[in-house]
Parts: C-alpha cells; structure tokens; sequence
C-alpha cells in the first residue's frame, strides 16, 4: 500500500474513530498520526495548511529588510517587514533556478538578492534586478516579464504578537478566526487589553526548549489540568487541581481556566495589572491551546504566548514569549518580579517535558492506538482531537500552498 493510501485509511479512520458516539466511547488518534513522515508532511498540508498557524513572533522581524528564515514542517520560509512595516512571508527560493535565497537572518536592505545569481527583490517580493540574463552587461532580455517571476508569497497576518500563516489562502480573516477567543479575553481583561501588551526583550523575556515528541501531544497535553497534582506538584500547591475548569471556545480552541492565580506569589515590585480587567476576577488565569500550534496565557499582570514549531514527527521546537501590561511593567524596579514569573512558568514547562517524550516513545507501541478519554478530565483534549478529525475528514490537500506571485503594483 502506497504513502498516500495509507494516509488516507489513517485519516479515515482515526476522524470516525475521535468523532464518533459519546466522549467516554471515542478513541484519540492512530500512532501514525504522531509518527509517521508521510502523514506529518500531508497534515501539513490539508490540517495545518487549510488553517492559520503560526512561525514566529513579531518581534523576530522588528526592523524595515530584516529577512529571517524559517523552516516549517519541511516547508522552506522568509519572512521580512517591508518598506511599510507589514510583515511578508515568501517561499525561500528563487524564481530562477530555485536557490534558497535566505539561510540565516541577514539585513537586507531594500533589495533582497539571490546568493547565486544576484537576481534581486524588492520587500514586497516583486523581482528587480536580473544580472546578465540577456548575457555579460545585458541585464533584460526580450519576452521576459520581471513581474511574472517575483516571489512566492504565503499569505500571513500578525496577532497576540505572533505570525501566521495561512497555507491554502482560502482560511477567513485571521480577527475573524480568532474572534470567539479575542471576545472571551476582552469580557475578562478589557476592550483594549491587546493594544496594552508589551514584550519583554530582556533575558527574562523568552524561553525556548526543544522536546522530541510531536507538536500535538505538546498540544494535548496543554489543553488539560488532569496532570496537575503529578506533574506539577508545586504548582498544584497554590492553583490546586479543584480551582481549575475546562475550557472549549468555539472550534479554534480548548484549554484550563483557574480561580486561583495569585498575584502576590513572589517577591519584588507587583507587576501593573490590565486597567478593564474584572475586578471580581482578579485571580483568575486561563490558558488555551489555539489550534494548531500556538498555546496562550492570559493572568491578569501578565501574557504569554507559546509557539510550537514542528521540525520532525518526533520533534518540536517550544518557543514562549512573555508580555506585560505597558512600558511601567518594564521598569527596574519590577525587575525581580518578572524573573520569578520567568523562573516558576520554566520549571512548569520542564516538567511537561518528560511527560510529552513519554506519551511520545509509547506511540512506538501496537499496544497502544489512540487510547481512551476521561469523560470529565479530558474534554479539552478530545475536543481537540475532534477539530483534527474533521479537518482531515473535510481538507484537501493544498496543490499550491501559496496565495500567488509578488506582483507588480
């Protein structure tokens, strides 16, 4: 039986089985879902690429020619802020012989050039300058038409400070998309509270980890509180496993909500909270998983969000970003305090890690195929593994994963 075919039997089978009768009868996904190359590379294509997923954050790419590239489940990417500081995401190659245009972050200026034949584009993709194409000091050549070969460009949108991407182009507008998830934060944290967000570029700012399972399984295991008491001991300490409640928003999302986030644990200056936030709320925390990739966290001093890069069937690159509640967040002062958030929400994610690697080693089992749900624990990650059913069950793959050639303008 061929790749292909095998994928679609996986595919068929596992959305009746996730979709299927009532929650404590459904069974997860297939162990190939989570090991398989050939099923990773055509779920990137059809789940992941029918969708918005993201690759970075904004602040990789704060600077007008700062091209930066980014390899996305095999898939080879740029990205650069153009002359108008809209983000822009290209195929990395070259329309002329399929070079890779950019291997590592380079400021490019205003023209972005091919390393091997010095064919030269503008930021917005469009293609300028063809070196000897017409032969030695001949830069045009008659019937070719620049604005018929420029790059590539994937469709993208910035939010929450993050960059996604959209591989099919037919996904709705990205506000759109996540309008049910922006609608929840701004009843809980205020009307603006995204326009108040700002990242913390110092050292405290970022955590990144690298974990050897597949993106979903970081995914599931984010969007339940189940493994608190276990996994993480003190955490569950002072945000006990009881406060917590689960959480399905719309089709995009699931995740964890507490009542007991404490503002006053740790030491140092507090941190300033969101001025909407509801003052009959003040403890509450929540935290989803934004299908597919991207998880997210919402407390009332802080945000965060994470971003899973999957870089192999078994492999995740585990990218987190901290925000906070406008420039004052950011004083010396507070410094102490935004270390302690940093140094508790590491040891919580390090302690995922075994866990995760674990769930991952036993997808190698005929043992195990899917295996089983908590009617009341886990209806996070059941819901989550329902959207991925219907999304294999209703996706085509994308032919051309692209939204069109830079034109010119």
């Amino acid at each position: 039986m061929s790749d292909a075919s095998r994928f679609d039997e996986i595919s068929e089978a596992s959305a009746a089985a996730a979709v299927g009768g009532d929650l404590q009868d459904a069974r997860g996904l297939p162990n190939e879902a989570y090991t398989s190359r050939s099923f990773w590379q055509r779920e990137r294509d059809t789940v992941v690429g029918a969708t918005w997923a993201a690759i970075a954050f904004s602040s990789d790419v704060t600077t007008s020619g700062l091209t930066t590239p980014i390899d996305f489940m095999g898939l080879p990417l740029f990205m650069v802020r153009d002359h108008n500081g809209v983000v822009r995401v290209f195929h990395n190659v070259c329309s002329h012989r399929g070079m890779q245009l950019v291997s590592e972050p380079t400021e490019a200026g205003l023209m972005i050039r091919c390393p091997y034949h010095r064919w030269g584009y503008d930021l917005t993709g469009q293609l300028k300058n063809t070196p000897n194409i017409g032969g030695m000091g001949v830069h045009q050549t008659p019937g070719f038409d620049c604005s018929q070969h420029g790059l590539r460009e994937v469709r993208s949108e910035e939010y929450f400070g993050v960059v996604f991407i959209n591989l099919s182009g037919n996904a709705p507008p990205l506000r759109d998309h996540l309008s049910v998830v922006t609608e929840r934060w701004q009843a809980l944290a205020g009307a603006n509270f995204m326009d108040q967000l700002i990242h913390d570029a110092a050292g405290s700012g970022s955590i990144e980890l690298m974990v050897n399972c597949n993106y979903k399984l970081a995914v599931e295991n984010y969007c339940e509180s189940y493994h608190l008491p276990f996994i993480h001991p003190g955490l569950n300490a002072y945000s006990p496993l009881d406060q917590h409640y689960n959480l399905m928003v719309g089709e995009v999302a699931s995740g964890q909500g507490t009542h007991t986030y404490d503002l006053e644990r740790g030491s140092g200056t507090p941190l300033p909270v969101f001025p909407g936030w509801n003052a009959d709320r003040l403890r509450t925390g929540e935290y989803l998983s934004l299908y597919p990739n991207v998880l997210l966290g919402l407390q009332a001093d802080h945000f965060f969000a994470i971003i899973l890069l999957p870089e192999a069937p078994d492999r995740t690159r585990e990218r987190l970003q901290f925000m906070y509640v406008g420039q004052e967040a950011l004083a010396e002062q507070m410094t102490e305090r935004r270390q302690g958030l940093h140094e508790a929400w590491a040891l919580v994610f390090s302690e995922d890690v075994s866990v995760v690697e674990g769930m991952q080693r036993g997808r190698q089992s005929p043992g195990f195929q899917g295996g089983v749900f908590s009617p009341v624990m886990d209806v996070p990650t059941h819901h989550f593994h329902r959207w991925f059913a219907q999304q294999l069950q209703g996706a085509a793959p994308c032919q051309h994963p692209v939204s069109g050639t830079a034109e010119s303008t």
